[in-house]
C-alpha cells in the first residue's frame, strides 16, 4: 500500500509553494518509514524550487533537513525500531559498491547519489520528494539516529549545515591547537565556529560586516576578522592551517589565500560557481597552499557528528516557522535575514 502524504511543493520555478498531496512508496524490506517532526530550510531548497542551479522538475517537495520518528520499519531492519527519533539528510540512496560508497563516501558516489528531492528513485524511477512533508520512505542505511538529548528542532539543520563544515574540519584533522578561521557567518559558518571551538582550534571568524563581534564570540570564535579592512587582514597574514570558507556566491580568494601558513588550505564549501576573479597563483605556488572543496558527508561521518553533537550539546541556532510561513521565509534567507537556520514544525502541516 502507498502512504497518501500532505506536503508543500513547487509547481513551478515561479509559483509559490502551496500544499500538494501524493503518495510516497510502497515500503520495501529495508525501508524505513518517518513520521516528521521538523525540517530545516536549507538555501539549496530555494535554488533548487526556483530552478536557478537547472534541472529541477516539478511538482518538488524541498527539505533535506529531516528529524522525525520512526513509525514502521521493514522486515529486513534491524538497526531501527518504531519510536527510534531519526534523521535523514540530503541523501536516500547510492550505487553502494563504487570505491567511494565503500569508503563510506556516499556523497562522492561515482554513479552519482539520490538526492532526497529533485532525484528519481534509482530502484523503480519514481521521483524522490523532501521533508516539507508529513513523512518519508528511506532505505535503512541512510537513516542516522538522533539521540533524545538534543533538542530536535534545533538537531534538523545538523543534517545538512551540520555535516557540511564538519566533514572537512574532521579530514583536515582539525583539533586541539589548530589555528582555524572561518569565512562567513551564516547556517554553514555558525555552525563552522561551534565544530572548530568544540574540537579543540583557536578559531577566527573573517566577515566583512563590522558588528558581529559579540554574536561570533559567543557561537565560538576567539578572535572577529573585518577582511575588508586591510590593516586587520595583514595582521594575521600566513596565520592559520586551515579556512573553511562558507560563502555561497563568488568572492575574491585572494585576501584569504595570504592568511594561510605554509601547507595550508582553504576549503569551499558554499560557492558552486566558477571562481571570480582568478586565483593569484603565485600565493599559493610560493606558500604550497591548497583550495579544496568538500561536499556534505557520508552517512557513517554524519551519525558520528550527530554523537559528537550529543555529547558537546551542540545544534543550530534557528527560528521554527509553521508550514504555511514558508515563502516568506524563502524571501528572508534570500536577504541573509535569519539566525540562523529556519526549522518547520511539520505539526503545523
Amino acid at each position: 500500500m502507498t502512504l497518501p502524504t500532505r506536503s508543500y511543493a513547487a509547481q513551478s520555478a515561479t509559483t509559490p509553494l502551496a500544499p500538494f498531496q501524493f503518495e510516497r512508496r510502497d515500503p520495501r524490506s529495508d525501508d524505513v518509514v518517518i513520521d516528521i517532526l521538523y525540517c530545516g530550510v536549507c538555501h539549496s531548497d530555494i535554488h533548487q524550487a526556483r530552478n536557478e542551479w537547472g534541472g529541477s522538475v516539478f511538482p518538488m517537495v524541498p527539505g533535506h533537513e529531516i528529524v522525525g520518528r520512526v513509525s514502521a520499519v521493514g522486515k529486513d531492519v534491524t538497526q531501527f525500531k518504531v519510536g527510534d527519533t531519526v534523521g535523514v539528510g540530503c541523501l536516500v540512496d547510492s550505487c553502494q559498491h563504487c570505491a567511494s560508497c565503500n569508503a563510506g563516501l556516499e556523497q562522492y558516489c561515482e554513479e552519482g547519489g539520490t538526492w532526497t528531492y529533485n532525484a528519481k528513485d534509482r530502484r523503480d524511477g519514481t521521483a524522490t520528494q523532501g521533508g516539507y512533508s508529513e513523512r518519508i520512505v528511506v532505505s535503512d542505511k541512510f537513516v542516522v539516529s538522533i539521540s533524545e538529548k538534543l533538542d530536535l528542532k534545533a538537531a534538523a539543520p545538523l543534517l545538512c549545515a551540520g555535516i557540511t563544515t564538519w566533514s572537512p574540519l574532521r579530514h583536515w584533522n582539525v583539533g586541539k591547537g589548530s589555528k582555524v578561521a572561518v569565512i562567513g557567518l551564516g547556517g554553514l559558518g555558525h555552525m563552522g565556529l561551534k565544530f572548530a571551538k568544540a574540537m579543540g582550534a583557536d578559531v577566527t571568524l573573517f566577515t566583512r560586516s563590522p558588528g558581529k563581534e559579540e554574536e561570533a564570540r559567543r557561537l565560538g570564535a576567539d578572535h572577529v576578522v573585518l577582511s575588508t579592512d586591510e590593516k586587520q587582514m595583514a595582521a594575521v597574514a600566513r596565520q592559520f592551517e586551515f579556512i573553511l570558507d562558507t560563502v555561497p556566491n563568488p568572492h575574491d580568494l585572494n585576501p584569504y589565500l595570504n592568511t594561510l601558513a605554509l601547507n595550508g588550505t582553504l576549503c569551499l564549501v558554499g560557492q558552486l560557481q566558477p571562481l571570480d576573479p582568478p586565483v593569484q597563483a603565485a600565493s599559493v605556488v610560493l606558500g604550497r597552499r591548497s583550495i579544496a572543496g568538500s561536499a556534505i558527508g557520508g552517512i557513517a561521518e554524519t551519525q558520528e557528528m550527530l554523537d559528537f553533537c550529543a555529547e558537546h550539546n551542540i545544534v543550530s541556532d534557528i527560528e521554527v516557522i509553521n508550514m504555511q510561513d514558508i515563502n516568506a521565509a524563502y524571501e528572508r534567507v534570500v536577504k541573509s535575514d535569519v539566525r540562523y537556520r529556519f526549522v518547520i514544525d511539520m505539526a503545523s502541516l
